[in-house]
């Protein structure tokens, strides 16, 4: 199974790309197995690679959906401070508007640093199949299998090297979208704790999560 998502994972990136320089397949088949087992620790990161991928694209589809009900969840805020009688339930009404407001902000900063996480898991997943790759051409060169002294191991080495530059520099980019959630959350928490506090009770607060 993990090897079968390996393969998938390879060549959608071949499609997504197809600059990756590859061991052939052929070389690879002619390993003897005792040199086959010494590529299951790139082949497990590999694997890593692929469901860290999921996990951050599975986070943006909950993230979207969360969003989702916190927008439908302002709009009923927003409907309640028509219908507030008095000056309390009219400050509780106008505090959720709050509430509500700071929580779809903060869900929008979260996507957002949900996305460049996403980018920085695919250049990550790429990053995983260059040293799968330099751990092939590795192991054919020290297996001594035919055809295997064609293979430069710079260009091997040089590969995983700039992708895990590109993969460093997606990191530090985002900072700002770091920064923004981490503020935008805080704003949310002071929202919510002023709701909480007027309704009394937070975990017994129809406002409050």
């Amino acid at each position: 199974m993990k090897r079968a998502r390996i393969a998938a994972a390879a060549g959608l990136l071949v499609l997504a790309a197809g600059c990756t320089k590859r061991v052939p397949a052929d070389l690879i088949n002619k390993l003897p197995y005792d040199y086959r087992i010494e590529l299951l620790e790139a082949e497990n990161d590999f694997a890593l690679a692929i469901d860290r991928l999921d996990e951050a694209q599975a986070e943006i589809l909950h993230t979207r959906d969360t969003l989702r009900r916190a927008k439908e969840r302002l709009s009923a805020a927003e409907s309640e401070t028509g219908r507030a009688e008095t000056k309390a339930s009219q400050e509780v009404a106008t505090l959720a508007v709050d509430e509500a407001d700071a929580r779809v902000a903060f869900l929008r900063a979260r996507q957002a640093v949900n996305v460049k996480t996403e980018g920085v898991q695919k250049k990550s997943l790429r990053c995983a199949e260059a040293r799968f790759e330099q751990a092939r051409m590795v192991v054919a060169r020290k297996a001594k299998v035919e055809g295997s002294e064609s293979l430069r191991p710079e260009e091997f080495d040089a590969q995983v090297k700039e992708c895990d530059a590109d993969v460093a520099e997606l990191k530090a980019e985002m900072k700002e979208q770091n920064d923004d959630a981490a503020a935008a959350k805080d704003a949310w928490e002071k929202h919510k704790t002023a709701l909480a506090r007027k309704t009394f009770d937070a975990r017994a607060s129809p406002y409050v999560e």
